[in-house]
């Protein structure tokens, strides 16, 4: 009797590979560059269009020219005020970053001890659905009574205005951290301290990470109220200044420079969020 050569079914041939995903695909890139160009030529058609004033709708390429200018020494005037535009935007960006810094660290802190003790979110909930409720005009002008006109008032008001997101994103992700693995962890002879360290932060950091996001975003829109007063240098008191002039194509300049340089924070604290924390969307 011959020996068979026939091998189980299920390795009688290798399966195929699965086609390898391209690295870059073009319409990641497409889309968004295609969605420009369609802003750009609805934009010139409405200054064209001669329905609206080019004070409140100038052309785009009058906004390139207010752009160039405020970017230049031109006609022996030196940028906007006396600043160029990345000086202007290089203090913003400066006050967002202590602010959120102090608001986020605080936030997170805050958040962590209201997520394991229960009297202490009791106690601090109210005050923190308060504060989150505000607007930051409604106490800026108190900040500017008490600390004065220079950058104190500015930074804390970013710091107020990126605590709340944080604190309550943490304080959310801390509560639902799974109940089995930290009653595992205490089974196994784990500390208080331990537990939170091990089982409830890993946890709770995606979410927390979506927290500080939306911190950095509500501090980045509050930054042309923090900088009402002596902002310049400063995009917030740029557009403000310009605005009392009816200078409408520096203040677009202005708006664009906040939403391009929101964009390109974004991605980094994306880009970080995928890097401390790898497993998220892999559960």
């Amino acid at each position: 009797m011959s020996a068979s050569t026939d091998t189980p079914s299920g390795a009688a041939r290798a399966a195929p590979p699965s086609p390898r995903r391209l690295a870059f695909d073009p319409r990641t890139a497409l889309l968004p560059v295609l969605s420009v160009l369609v802003f750009l030529a609805v934009w010139q058609a409405a200054a064209a269009s001669g329905v609206w004033n080019e004070t409140f709708v100038p052309y785009p390429s009058t906004v390139w020219r207010a752009f160039v200018e405020v970017s230049t020494t031109h006609d022996g005037t030196r940028g906007y005020g006396g600043y160029l535009l990345w000086e202007h935007l290089y203090m913003t960006l400066r006050r967002v970053l202590a602010g959120v810094v102090l608001g986020v660290v605080v936030g997170v802190l805050v958040g962590l001890l209201m997520g394991t003790v229960g009297w202490v979110r009791r106690v601090l909930e109210p005050w923190l659905t308060f504060l989150r409720a505000l607007p930051p005009l409604a106490y800026f002008f108190l900040l500017v009574i008490w600390l004065g006109i220079d950058e104190a008032p500015k930074i804390t008001l970013l710091a107020l205005a990126a605590f709340p997101p944080a604190a309550v994103a943490t304080t959310a992700a801390v509560a639902a951290a799974p109940v089995g693995l930290v009653e595992a962890a205490r089974a196994l002879g784990a500390t208080r301290g331990q537990v939170v360290r091990d089982v409830i932060v890993p946890s709770a950091l995606p979410e927390t990470f979506t927290g500080i996001r939306l911190a950095v975003g509500i501090a980045y829109s509050s930054v042309v109220a923090a900088e009402l007063f002596n902002g310049i240098p400063g995009i917030g008191g740029m557009v403000k200044d310009a605005s009392n002039y009816n200078n409408t194509p520096v203040v677009l300049v202005g708006i664009f420079a906040i939403g391009i340089s929101g964009l390109v924070i974004d991605a980094l604290l994306r880009a970080v969020e995928r890097r401390t924390v790898p497993w998220r969307g892999r559960a």
